[in-house]
């Protein structure tokens, strides 16, 4: 090197510090890479997602031709930055030129560029691939060497190799969905987010408890049943024989609009268009419910106990609601046991869910206990409270207005509240 004039070296120098600053931004670049992005450039035929793919389906190789090409260049700069040094300061130099390429290095080829390629990957690893895929089957002997070494020296250590994988769990696909709120509109966001709970709720959760399942009696009057098929609002009715214990099937109001208008029918005629009830047992996933109804052509279930106890009924539209939310605005509307006063208060019914109150009042009541407000009451206080009591449940306000020998029947809260206290712990 003492033939090459001084400048060369300088010119090849910083050559090197810029080729090591590609190598290092590209090693950041391909593994900041959004891979579900990747795989959407990818379907679009974009070549260089194309290529970065390719690349990243064998990491091992790609850090291999990474640190093979930048070490051979750091190597080298350091040699030509002693020699810089040697030649300008003499035998000091060689301590000045390591110094002075260590702050030089860390800086442009290191910090900036590992930092705009963490900013920007995909400008910086795309455009890099056209360099990395041709250096790689150029040099593909030594990364294999280079590979093979490692392998013998992880067997010796009692290193086993993973590979990890790009599957995410319904956690970390929740996560995702939180962070691509600015992407997502937020209707949409919340319908994903209920998806992905919907194996965290069963069907006891949602169920019609069995005593507000409304059906018919066959032991009533043939007119009182035919007046009941004419006013109900109901699609779907279950069918029972003195109580619901002793459920016969599912009818659908539609098959039954003959009925309104032949007088000559009668019960028998009646029976012989009712399906058989279907059965689910209680603690089933919405989610594995879901599937069941889509599977078994169904829209409504019967929830029953180990002992073959009827606790319920499940109807699809009850999933759906989960998912979507109400099909109405108003929860008094949608919902008998809630009544809105004056003031905004509700009034609500003992026997609403834990779930569906915590809904309606964002609140965040546990739901692992007690299914109903009046069991998660009852369990609180371990007795049935006199009417006028109020109490903080699990730091809500509830005062209850309506009781029987036996439950809860009326409570009243207040749906700011919440809001109120979030005020004021902010202030």
């Amino acid at each position: 090197m003492d033939d090459i004039p001084i400048s060369m070296l300088f010119s090849i120098l910083i050559f090197l510090i810029l080729v090591s600053g590609f190598f290092s931004g590209s090693e950041t670049g391909l593994m900041s890479l959004n891979r579900y992005r990747l795989r959407h450039l990818v379907d679009k035929k974009n070549k260089g997602a194309m290529r970065a793919f390719r690349l990243l389906q064998k990491p091992d190789k790609l850090i291999g031709i990474i640190l093979l090409g930048n070490n051979f260049v750091n190597i080298l700069a350091s040699a030509i930055a002693t020699v810089i040094g040697i030649r300008l300061f003499g035998e000091a130099g060689i301590l000045i030129a390591t110094i002075i390429l260590t702050v030089i290095v860390l800086i442009f080829a290191e910090v900036t560029p590992k930092t705009i390629a963490a900013m920007h990957p995909e400008k910086f690893a795309l455009p890099a691939t056209l360099i990395l895929e041709p250096l790689l089957r150029l040099l593909y002997p030594f990364v294999w060497f280079i590979n093979l070494s490692s392998k013998v020296i992880f067997k010796i250590l009692g290193i086993r190799e993973t590979t990890s994988s790009d599957k995410l769990s319904s956690e970390e696909l929740r996560i995702v969905v939180n962070e691509a709120a600015t992407m997502i509109p937020k209707g949409h966001q919340k319908m994903l987010l209920s998806i992905l709970d919907l194996e965290k709720v069963t069907v006891d959760d949602i169920m019609v408890p069995r005593n507000e399942i409304i059906g018919i009696d066959l032991e009533d009057e043939w007119s009182d049943i035919i007046k009941q098929l004419a006013d109900t609002q109901h699609t779907r009715l279950p069918i029972f024989e003195g109580d619901i214990d002793h459920i016969i099937g599912i009818i659908h109001i539609r098959r039954a609009l003959r009925f309104f208008h032949n007088e000559d029918t009668t019960k028998e005629d009646f029976k012989k268009i009712i399906r058989e009830a279907y059965y689910v047992p209680t603690g089933t996933p919405l989610n594995t419910q879901l599937l069941n109804f889509q599977h078994e052509r169904r829209r409504n279930a019967m929830v029953v106990n180990e002992y073959g106890d009827i606790l319920g009924i499940v109807t699809l539209e009850d999933i759906l609601e989960e998912i979507v939310g109400e099909f109405t605005t108003d929860p008094s509307a949608s919902r008998k046991d809630v009544q809105t006063k004056e003031d905004g208060n509700y009034l609500i019914d003992g026997s609403i869910t834990v779930r569906e109150l915590n809904k309606l009042l964002d609140w965040k009541l546990p739901i692992e206990g007690p299914k109903t407000l009046n069991g998660l009451i009852i369990e609180y206080l371990e007795h049935i409270p006199e009417p006028g009591t109020s109490m903080l449940l699990d730091n809500y306000p509830i005062e209850i207005i309506q009781t029987t020998k036996n439950a809860v029947k009326t409570v009243l809260v207040d749906p700011n509240w919440n809001k109120t206290q979030q005020t004021l712990s902010e202030d």
